[in-house]
């Protein structure tokens, strides 16, 4: 049995479910030691020449009834051990699941996703083996195992008390390797997780591995990786077959012991009567060795329980550390409840630096975003431009009203009013596995192909999608494979339209379409956005120049904030971003 924090409660939720399935191992461990006894009996009788035809039908009436409640018995315990240590796998993992929704992105920046798999994997299923191999086998070992030595001893104290023998070097043995394979089951772990985290990113990046021509060095980098997985998962084999080999070696031991010093007691007593108290008959040797038979499964599981114990007590150390990891995002106490957000931004003298870093990202940024504007944001590669949106989509804690939202501090807004005020276009255009009407409905609880289609060509992305076999419905692969960056980028400013947002929030969405497009799609978002906040940020002037407003950011400082004619002249930063980029332009034409 296994106990923990986190686990503990499932014995109170399905108490019951135990205590039916342990009643009916139980029964089954009792009816299955009384076979023995008419074996014996059919042995005696025939060797005494007693048996008749009316005590045989006897024994097979019972054998046949017991048979049918060994059947129904174990029918029963495995549908309510077994059956419900799925149940709390089920929920165990849809617990971990829906926490691990609720962490920040610094636990997932700290965190690789392959060792994370681990968990739910792995991990789970040692959880989940301890709950039901694991408690079958504790009360085997207990009940069917104390019941059959109990009988042992009945037929012969000096037989059993050397069958003891054996038994404590059993235990002492599994102690033992029990500590060794522990730390080689953490090993063996650790080692997965670095495998799965080296897999996964290669098969993310197979394009780039190609395009370099680095699949022979990627090769050899995972028959190493794979080479140290082997190695720790052969350790922990080895540790737990040893256990195992021991325990059989013993029980072989005990087995031939049992068989020359019953067989000299039966010998010693051929003679003597059945009244006789020493007497030890064929029949008492028959159901001494049945016993034993029975008794071997116990004695075996004791390893196999042991071993199983301490890796799932691992395995729950590292779900719990997962589980026990802080939600950092929260709404505040005195959070104010609305659902009605318009779409009003101030940055009130906002500086900020994230958790695990030193250097401040934003200093001191103070702009106002009216209703309906229209606002560009502009700045060099890691000037703090993405971080602002991070902020607004309230991925981090901040002090109190650094950023407002329909003057209201945005850490006194319900997160999830904030979210989905806000619809986001990201840098990374992230794209499910999923098919590109899925994809694009993402933010809708029953698809509408009309919206989407609607939305789609508003992105001018619909031509593109029709031109595919399967339309709409056309799987786009891992990570949107199938798609290039320019559609990539119009599918998820389609998926963001689709959510029609008080809040849009457009980070380089346009880095992969031409001039032309960016033109059509912006023409369009002016048609669709009207009173509604739309946030610009880019890396080309071109894609913010006709914004109603520009904020200029340079070393997470605000350089300059107006119009795009009035930066021309008021801000010599603007100006050299424009001249720098008309000369690109030149070269390109020139190219």
């Amino acid at each position: 049995m296994l106990f923990g924090k986190h686990v503990n409660r499932f014995y109170l939720k399905y108490g019951i479910f135990f205590l039916i399935g342990i009643a009916a191992l139980i029964t089954v461990d009792y009816v299955q030691l009384l076979i023995p006894d008419v074996t014996g009996s059919i042995i005696e009788g025939i060797e005494s020449n007693t048996l008749t035809e009316a005590i045989l039908k006897i024994y097979i009436k019972d054998l046949i009834l017991w048979g049918l409640i060994i059947v129904a018995g174990r029918f029963l315990w495995r549908i309510f051990i077994m059956g419900t240590s799925r149940r709390i796998d089920f929920e165990l993992r849809n617990k971990m699941f829906s926490h691990a929704e609720k962490l920040s992105r610094r636990f997932y920046q700290e965190n690789k996703s392959g060792g994370l798999m681990a968990y739910f994997t792995n991990d789970l299923e040692a959880v989940r083996m301890a709950f039901g191999p694991g408690m079958m086998m504790a009360f085997d070992i207990l009940f069917l195992g104390g019941l059959a030595f109990y009988k042992m001893y009945q037929l012969d104290h000096t037989l059993t008390f050397f069958a003891l023998i054996p038994l404590f070097m059993v235990s002492i043995l599994s102690a033992f390797v029990s500590r060794i394979t522990g730390r080689k089951f953490k090993a063996r772990q650790k080692a997965f997780e670095e495998m799965s985290d080296f897999t996964q990113e290669n098969f993310y990046g197979i394009s780039v591995i190609k395009a370099f021509v680095n699949e022979l060095r990627e090769i050899r980098a995972f028959e190493k990786i794979n080479k140290n997985n082997y190695d720790k998962s052969v350790s922990h084999i080895k540790a737990s077959t040893l256990m195992h080999v021991g325990i059989e070696m013993f029980i072989t031991v005990i087995r031939i012991m049992m068989i020359a010093i019953g067989g000299y007691l039966v010998y010693k007593t051929v003679g003597l009567t059945d009244v006789d108290p020493g007497k030890f008959s064929i029949g008492d040797l028959t159901r001494y060795i049945s016993y034993f038979g029975t008794m071997v499964w116990p004695m075996m599981a004791v390893g196999r329980l042991i071993n199983m114990r301490a890796q799932a007590k691992a395995s729950l150390q590292r779900i719990n550390n997962l589980l026990d990891q802080p939600i950092e995002i929260v709404d505040s106490a005195d959070v104010k409840q609305t659902d009605n957000i318009e779409g009003k931004i101030v940055f009130n003298n906002l500086t900020f630096r994230y958790p695990s870093q030193k250097m401040e990202v934003l200093k001191n940024i103070s702009f106002t975003i009216e209703v309906g504007e229209t606002v560009g944001i502009i700045g060099r590669t890691g000037s703090g431009k993405t971080t602002i949106v991070d902020l607004l989509l309230r991925l981090y804690n901040l002090k109190e009203n650094e950023v407002m939202i329909d003057d209201i501090d945005i850490m006194k807004l319900p997160i999830q009013s904030i979210r989905n005020a806000i619809g986001y276009v990201p840098q990374d255009n992230f794209i499910f596995s999923d098919t590109i009407e899925n994809n694009i409905g993402f933010a809708l609880d029953e698809n509408n192909l009309d919206l989407i289609t609607e939305m789609a060509i508003e992105s001018d992305v619909h031509e593109n999608i029709v031109d595919f076999p399967n339309g709409y419905q056309t799987m786009v692969g891992e990570r949107g494979v199938t798609l290039s960056g320019g559609q990539k980028q119009r599918v998820s400013i389609a998926r963001a339209l689709v959510k029609d947002p008080k809040i849009l929030i457009m980070d380089d969405s346009f880095s992969a379409v031409d001039t032309k497009t960016e033109e059509m799609i912006l023409a369009n978002l002016k048609k669709l956005r009207v009173d509604k906040t739309t946030i610009l940020i880019a890396h080309r002037i071109s894609t913010i120049k006709d914004s109603d407003k520009i904020i200029v950011i340079d070393d997470g400082k605000l350089v300059a904030i107006g119009k795009h004619d009035e930066l021309m002249t008021s801000s010599p930063f603007y100006q050299q971003l424009v001249l720098q980029q008309q000369l690109e332009d030149e070269i390109e034409g020139v190219e």
